[in-house]
């Protein structure tokens, strides 16, 4: 697929298509973010169509993105959005918010905004429900399977495409290992995904 083409998909209604593919809220979800490289931080400012920017991912500097994740039991993203890797995980609590009254959704403290209720989300001490676990195993199957902890675009529309598909690509991975293997449990069937790594 050559830039004109990825263009003219961009501006038809193809791109919805990977909003089809998100799975429905479970009494439980799991609200985190991740962080991706876009450019080495050497590389920062160098260039005026930079997306990312700079800010802090499992305790370290990258340049680049925050992706977060509304994930269900089952591991199924449910909704997700994006924003540079300066900002807080704050911003993305409208994620937890658009299935208020749907589903409880748990996060850690980095959700937590002062003056503000809490609404659908709760927060989670550390070491504390283990089911938030569910989304770290995620975000590792995704840095294994799509090779997310580092994409190379320079255009906020590609960039938002991409992840789009991403999203998209997990859940029909989820839902081929159900059509194959019924009788596996859902966490198993989550870790199945790893043989699909590219």
């Amino acid at each position: 697929m050559t830039w004109g083409h990825l263009h003219q998909f961009l501006d038809t209604p193809h791109q919805d298509w990977s909003e089809r593919l998100l799975a429905d809220p479970t009494f439980f979800t799991v609200i985190d973010t991740y962080g991706i490289e876009l450019i080495h931080p050497v590389r920062e400012g160098r260039s005026k169509q930079q997306v990312g920017k700079k800010g802090k991912s499992n305790r370290r500097w990258i340049v680049g993105i925050k992706l977060c994740w509304l994930v269900n039991d089952r591991g199924e993203v449910v909704a997700w959005d994006w924003n540079t890797a300066n900002v807080h995980d704050q911003t993305f609590r409208p994620v937890a918010h658009q299935f208020d009254e749907e589903t409880i959704v748990l996060s850690d403290f980095g959700f937590k905004k002062a003056g503000e209720s809490a609404r659908n989300l709760k927060f989670c001490a550390h070491k504390t429900w283990g089911e938030r676990m569910l989304v770290e195993t995620i975000f590792s199957l995704v840095t294994r399977v799509c090779q997310l902890k580092h994409l190379f675009h320079r255009r906020a529309a590609y960039l938002e495409l991409h992840l789009a598909f991403v999203a998209a690509l997990f859940n029909l991975l989820l839902a081929l290992n159900r059509l194959l293997e019924p009788d596996v449990s859902p966490d198993d069937r989550l870790l199945k995904i790893a043989q699909f790594a590219l």
